[in-house]
């Protein structure tokens, strides 16, 4: 019996299975893969792991500079109604401390692509900031740039907000601190990033409150939270090739017209992306990734 058939989760994201354990929650990531605010009918093999393992190391990396909502992964910490399915939670699951999160996406953008891309085009600001004229598409910040969303609630997009916005919703001192402190982590990681052959073009943080002390949460600096190119194939005026679904997305948009339920993928899809998931894991944490798990 599968661990969801025994034990239902008391919330279900779209990758992610959580347990309520009271004043801790247990997240277990799946295989699952969303794609145009769809979850696909199909699983890409390993993802769940490669997000769990690379939040981890990130994690703990930055746990002197700032704390994490993460306790342990050794499933043999967890409450004991787990354990009998320590083969389905091995490597992708995390005991982690409930935190008052905040209602906010912390962004940072280095480079310019998506939707600072799309802003920059249309009024030479990304989220609202003057950058210099003459970017082309991929360009590199020299300055890294902050872009609060909204959390949008299941179904509803995330909606940009201003610095002044995020200071009136969370007040002065919350609203600074999370922008000084995505700033800070995207900083460290993306130069020690771009030695390892990947360029962080993105990344979006989630925070929370601790005992009175700012932690990050959720994940970190993985595939789906981040745009991750391969430094060596970089070139500015393109659409980069990137370490997450993007294959998935390329290929939905030329076989699916966003009508109905989406098609299944092709399984030579599956394993690029599959690869791809665990080619940025062993990139930028230096480690071999287990498929075992």
């Amino acid at each position: 019996m599968l661990l969801t058939d025994a034990i239902p989760p008391d919330r279900q994201g779209k990758v992610r299975d959580i347990y309520d354990l009271g004043e801790q929650l247990l997240m277990v990531a799946t295989d699952r893969l969303s794609a145009f605010d769809v979850v696909l009918p199909d699983l890409i093999p390993h993802k769940g792991a490669v997000l769990t393992q690379m939040s981890i190391y990130w994690f703990e990396m930055f746990d002197a500079v700032i704390g994490s909502h993460f306790i342990s992964a050794d499933v043999s910490e967890y409450p004991a109604r787990f354990r009998p399915y320590a083969s389905e939670l091995k490597g992708r699951s995390m005991l982690v401390h409930k935190v008052e999160m905040f209602p906010v996406e912390c962004i940072v953008r280095g480079y310019m692509a998506g939707s600072a891309w799309q802003e920059y085009q249309r009024t030479g600001t990304v989220g609202g900031v003057e950058v210099p004229t003459g970017l082309v598409e991929a360009s590199r910040l020299e300055d890294p740039i902050y872009t609060p969303t909204t959390k949008g609630a299941p179904g509803e997009p995330d909606l940009p907000l201003s610095i002044d916005q995020t200071v009136e919703m969370l007040g002065r001192t919350p609203a600074m601190t999370l922008c000084v402190d995505s700033l800070e982590i995207y900083r460290m990681v993306r130069d020690m990033a771009a030695h390892r052959g990947i360029i962080i073009a993105d990344t979006k943080f989630e925070f929370g409150m601790l005992n009175g002390e700012f932690v990050v949460a959720d994940e970190l600096l993985t595939p789906d939270s981040s745009r991750f190119w391969p430094s060596g194939e970089y070139q500015e005026g393109r659409e980069q090739p990137s370490y997450d679904k993007q294959v998935v997305r390329d290929w939905l948009r030329d076989n699916w017209d966003r009508q109905g339920l989406p098609p299944h993928l092709p399984a030579e899809v599956i394993e690029a992306t599959s690869q791809r998931y665990i080619q940025a894991f062993e990139l930028l944490t230096g480690q071999e990734f287990s498929t075992d798990i």
